[in-house]
């Protein structure tokens, strides 16, 4: 019925198989995608009690659990009986996308029908076959909407590279809490989060050192927060289970009041321990 190839990933001029987890991935980073899908059209009529004449149409539909978007992402009509190769496209936009990026292929009835045996699909849509796949886009690191912007036209420091905005309510989404703003100014920075699909070594250093900070400001905004303890559930995508999902994997051996009690003896301290936490430099 029909023999689908893997993803591809394009980054700059080169394609590589779309991994499971893209760590490197932020809201800058816009996704264009590839594949080929050998379809029968026939056999797939014959198998599923369909008319020789009934229109089908291999479809691509995307959801991304951090934006709870949804979209068409490619469609393409298959009249005849002639088997052929289809290549699919799937361009997606960063600001659209974060969490778990879920990309489903299926073969379809494009066009609704009466004819056919009586346990035939009638309605416009009905699935003949599909299969999906899962990309991760928020590895390790905290991943939220972001913004290049220039700082000369905001109430914040010409000379800042970047600046994080985070809410007080630990139920609101995370989507709506977090914006992570970057001055389009500083150019060190600002290239490197226009490179972060593929860094260079100065790139990675500059985001390595973003992560350490943002990822210390979050759990300092967190360890402030009365509502932030040990025990507390969070529904998922809300900025609580953000920063208790961050603290989870920066200090899994730790309880937050052992870390609170850390922070309000010594701030200094509890920097250099999430410092040593996110592995500051370590893959450069």
């Amino acid at each position: 019925m029909a023999d689908a190839g893997d993803w591809r990933l394009l980054v700059e001029d080169e394609e590589i198989p779309l991994p499971r987890a893209l760590d490197d991935w932020d809201y800058q980073m816009d996704l264009v995608l590839r594949r080929t899908v050998q379809v029968d059209p026939q056999r797939a009529r014959t198998e599923s009690g369909l008319p020789p004449d009934a229109v089908l149409a291999l479809s691509v539909v995307w959801t991304a659990t951090g934006s709870n978007l949804r979209a068409p992402a490619d469609h393409i009509r298959l009249e005849g009986p002639d088997a052929r190769v289809c290549e699919l496209n799937a361009r997606l936009r960063g600001v659209d996308l974060g969490g778990s990026l879920v990309v489903d292929t299926a073969l379809v009835l494009a066009e609704g029908t009466t004819k056919g045996k009586a346990a035939a699909p009638r309605r416009a849509g009905s699935v003949l076959w599909s299969d999906r796949h899962s990309v991760r886009l928020q590895g390790d690191a905290p991943q939220f909407p972001m913004a290049v912007i220039d700082f000369a036209n905001t109430s914040f420091p010409d000379g800042a590279a970047w600046h994080l905005q985070i809410g007080n309510d630990l139920l609101g989404a995370t989507m709506g809490s977090l914006l992570l703003l970057v001055n389009e100014t500083n150019a060190a920075t600002a290239a490197a989060f226009r490179n972060a699909g593929k860094p260079r070594p100065m790139d990675r250093a500059v985001l390595s050192t973003v992560y350490a900070d943002v990822a210390r400001i979050m759990l300092e905004h967190a360890l402030r927060h009365p509502d932030f303890v040990d025990g507390a559930e969070f529904p998922d995508e809300t900025l609580g289970s953000t920063l208790m999902g961050l603290f989870d994997r920066l200090f899994p051996a730790s309880s937050i009041q052992a870390q609170r009690l850390n922070f309000e003896s010594s701030a200094s301290h509890f920097a250099s321990d999430l410092q040593a936490a996110v592995k500051i430099f370590q893959d450069i």
